[in-house]
């Protein structure tokens, strides 16, 4: 994995604008420690910072490649998982290789298929080429979004990058937040609209996307998109099929020439990863597979059992490890450690997040990294196998998003005049509905299949997308690759059309993919009743992020009560978050972690020192 950034200067030399692509490329040091690379020519430059992982000398970047006098240009950042079929399948093609790197892969398949590439790659991706010959700029990202990439257009300036923050250190773009990027933060935060960069003339990208660049302008597709068809298989051949895809996906994504982990929580996605992983390892001889764990100190006595989160995993953890053999890693993290982290979280993400799932999860990849590379984790198994309680009751999940049931409160605690202003209920609204409104529809369906299916399609869109987000942010600010496997367009493909009866096989949330595991996984660990990512319950932690809110509101200078009345906020932090009644976001992020992000909030728009229009 690594950084990338780059810009196209139509009225200006790239030589002579060096400096920018520098400044901009270093902005992303931390995802890419091992290796920085430039290359500009005529009104182009592309920065790149490496993360070395496959082919640790021939994978240098930028890479240039030339055939018939025409030249070829690519910054890239990603890992390909059918590398050696395309390898393959291009030299028979004629074409020839130096390195064993997939961005040589990659490169050449442009200038094989040109834009037509992408429908032949199975990864995870951003990347950008320059095609000299036809003065275009090509850019594509993975079906699913597991890469991130941001542009923007100025004038006759093009700027992309891995991240916000190296858009914003080209000079022409500016920390400036407009009526819509306020609806963004204070509205549907942390997720963002897919598409939206929160500030002003910065866009992302969408998954599933690529365009063009030249002198004429931009131009933007959807290369791919999930197809609605009615399922044949039956029972035992669907779970037969996704144990298959599935195992496939994990089994390319632990190809490395560095080393591999996996995330383990003991629930059901990580350990379906991890047990098939470490037969991987044990079939091939390559030793223990290292796994990893997150606990929060005292949180075995502070722990409280709720519907969304029924039990503390350690118990699970330790039936995973003895079956399985792994080199497990306990990592056990400080209530001052948490919340020393969530500033930097904001700066990793470029944006306030969630709280300290964020900064524990940047905690948790930085300890990670001193052992391992690379690691698998278990994101987007609930979003495509439908194991979040909205899905349930498709009904029951009403007119909005369902991870969204703050919006009153929410907007109770901005000022009257921006409550006007911003108008929030109906921003969230039209959001809604324009993505309901592009949901892939299956001829004869249901009423309550149709809804369930907008549900699904809702997930993937925006919940799945805000998860990918922050595990590329706060892997990548750690150094640590992180691969994805449930997020393998073919398994993605082939779920979305399974039938909702299907997918509850035996009455179980995810029972589909329960019963594709039988006899992989022990029979305890494959039935345990899912429990979400880890929350801290620790009263040091509550304390640490109440006293950091207390100074904000004595500070004259605080930007958040621009926005938010300082007595709602006042009353948040006496009730140690109770006094607002809903999660904010989620299932889990309430009291402590709304102070959180609400100091998270103030600290964004101080670190960026964000300008307003109205």
């Amino acid at each position: 994995m690594c950084g990338i950034t780059g810009f196209i200067s139509w009225d200006k030399r790239a030589s002579d604008e060096r400096e920018i692509i520098e400044k901009m490329t270093n902005t992303l040091s931390l995802r890419g420690p091992d290796a920085t690379g430039y290359w500009l020519e005529g009104h182009v430059g592309f920065g790149h910072k490496r993360l070395s992982v496959i082919d640790l000398e021939g994978g240098k970047q930028p890479m240039l490649k030339e055939t018939e006098h025409k030249k070829y240009v690519i910054c890239y950042n990603g890992e390909l998982y059918n590398t050696e079929e395309l390898r393959k399948s291009l030299m028979q093609r004629g074409y020839t290789f130096t390195t064993s790197s997939d961005t040589e892969v990659l490169l050449t398949s442009y200038m094989e298929w040109k834009e037509d590439c992408v429908d032949h790659l199975n990864g995870i991706f951003a990347f950008a080429i320059w095609d000299d010959a036809s003065e275009k700029l090509f850019i594509a990202r993975d079906r699913l979004g597991v890469k991130p990439l941001f542009y923007s257009e100025k004038g006759k300036t093009f700027v992309f990058g891995s991240e916000i923050k190296a858009l914003l250190a080209h000079p022409q773009i500016t920390s400036h937040i407009d009526r819509t990027g306020l609806s963004e933060i204070f509205g549907l935060g942390p997720s963002r609209t897919p598409g939206h960069g929160l500030f002003k003339d910065v866009d992302e990208l969408r998954a599933g996307h690529a365009m063009t660049v030249t002198k004429a302008g931009l131009r933007v597709w959807r290369y791919w998109n999930l197809v609605s068809k009615e399922h044949k298989d039956s029972l035992e051949e669907t779970a037969e099929k996704v144990r298959t895809l599935f195992i496939d996906s994990i089994e390319r994504q632990l190809v490395s020439d560095v080393p591999v982990s996996t995330f383990l929580s003991g629930g059901l996605d990580s350990s379906a990863i991890t047990a098939i992983a470490a037969n991987h390892y044990r079939d091939n001889d390559l030793g223990a597979l290292p796994t990893f764990s997150l606990d929060y100190q005292g949180n075995k006595s502070y722990f409280q059992v709720s519907k969304f989160q029924p039990s503390s995993d350690q118990e699970w953890i330790e039936k995973m490890v003895e079956a399985f053999s792994t080199d497990h890693h306990e990592e056990i993290i400080t209530g001052v450690e948490l919340a020393s982290l969530l500033r930097e979280a904001v700066e990793v993400r470029d944006q306030p997040g969630q709280a300290d799932i964020d900064s524990s999860l940047l905690w948790l990849c930085r300890n990670i990294k001193k052992h391992t590379t690379v690691a698998l984790s278990g994101e987007c198994a609930d979003e495509i196998f439908g194991g979040y309680p909205w899905f349930h009751d498709p009904e029951a999940a009403g007119d909005s998003f369902p991870w969204i049931r703050s919006l009153d409160g929410r907007i109770d605690l901005l000022h009257d005049d921006w409550q006007s202003k911003l108008k929030i209920e109906d921003y969230v609204r039209e959001r809604y509905q324009a993505t309901i409104a592009e949901t892939p529809r299956l001829d004869g369906e249901s009423n309550v299949d149709a809804k369930r299916r907008e549900l699904f399609y809702l997930n993937i869109q925006w919940f799945m997308s805000q998860l990918l987000d922050r595990k590329d942010r706060m892997s990548m600010g750690a150094g640590l690759e992180v691969r994805v496997p449930y997020a393998d367009h073919h398994l993605v493909e082939y779920v979305w059309n399974i039938p909702w009866e299907m997918k509850m096989a035996n009455g179980r949330e995810k029972g589909i993919l329960r019963k594709a595991m039988e006899g992989i996984l022990p029979q305890e660990v494959l039935y345990r009743k899912k429990s979400p990512y880890p929350r801290t319950f620790q009263p040091e932690y509550t304390e640490q992020v109440s006293q950091w809110m207390r100074k904000i509101l004595t500070d004259s200078e605080a930007r958040i009560f621009e926005f938010l009345k300082k007595d709602k906020v006042e009353k948040i932090v006496e009730s140690a978050g109770k006094e607002f009644k809903d999660p904010w976001y989620g299932q889990l992020m309430r009291g402590p972690q709304l102070i959180a992000h609400l100091c998270q909030i103030d600290y964004w728009l101080r670190k960026y020192d964000i300008e307003v229009s109205e």
